[in-house]
């Protein structure tokens, strides 16, 4: 699960064009991004691909928050931790955080989860670091999620879930019916949960 290639043949190109072309390919044409763009053992710059979403929601989130009432930690007490330093200090402890520790944890514990899924469900499957690769590309809307909207959440998180499933498709040669049902465990924690969309969703509802 941590193996990376130095000089993998195909897989995505490094650096911040890399990263961006890579998020406006899977937005765009995802099946074509799935189909090319994952390459066996080549977790490198996927990894770097979920850091940098994650890294955007909760900025997104801070943001937002600092945009409207002038405090980027305009939040519930104790949700976010405060340092020595005031506000700015404590916003860049939480990113760093976040890319450091928080998004690569949860990549690689939510890659060994579907792995596990995909078992008895998909035979002839790819490797696990093709499912990590899947699990970060999938999270690309959920860069625009961080403003705490429900639509904009709801949406981010449903497009999440459904990149994670084509994905899953694609790469490991399935159908979508048995890519749904291996993926949908998954799904619900990445984007229902950690994304928040099963909290935006549930707003949504109650408003209508």
């Amino acid at each position: 699960m941590t193996t990376w290639v130095e000089d993998p043949e195909g897989g995505r190109a490094r650096g911040p064009r890399g990263l961006a072309r890579a998020w406006v390919e899977v937005l765009v044409r995802p099946g074509r991004f799935f189909r090319t763009g994952v390459s066996p053992g080549d977790q490198a710059p996927g990894l770097v691909f979920a850091i940098c979403v994650a890294v955007a929601f909760v900025g997104g989130r801070f943001l937002h928050a600092y945009l409207r009432l002038g405090d980027p930690f305009a939040f519930p007490p104790g949700s976010v931790p405060t340092v020595f330093g005031g506000p700015v200090a404590s916003a860049l402890l939480v990113l760093a955080l976040t890319g450091l520790l928080v998004a690569p944890a949860i990549l690689h514990l939510t890659a060994a989860l579907q792995t596990a899924l995909l078992i008895p469900i998909v035979r002839d499957r790819g490797g696990v670091s093709e499912t990590v690769q899947v699990i970060a590309y999938a999270s690309a809307p959920c860069a625009l999620a961080g403003p705490p909207v429900p639509g904009l959440r709801a949406a981010c998180a449903l497009y999440g879930a459904a990149l994670l499933v084509l994905g899953l498709r694609e790469v490991h040669g399935t159908s979508t019916l048995r890519a749904a049902a291996a993926g949908a465990i998954p799904a619900t924690l990445v984007f229902g949960v950690g994304f928040r969309g099963l909290d935006a969703l549930s707003t949504l509802l109650g408003e209508i």
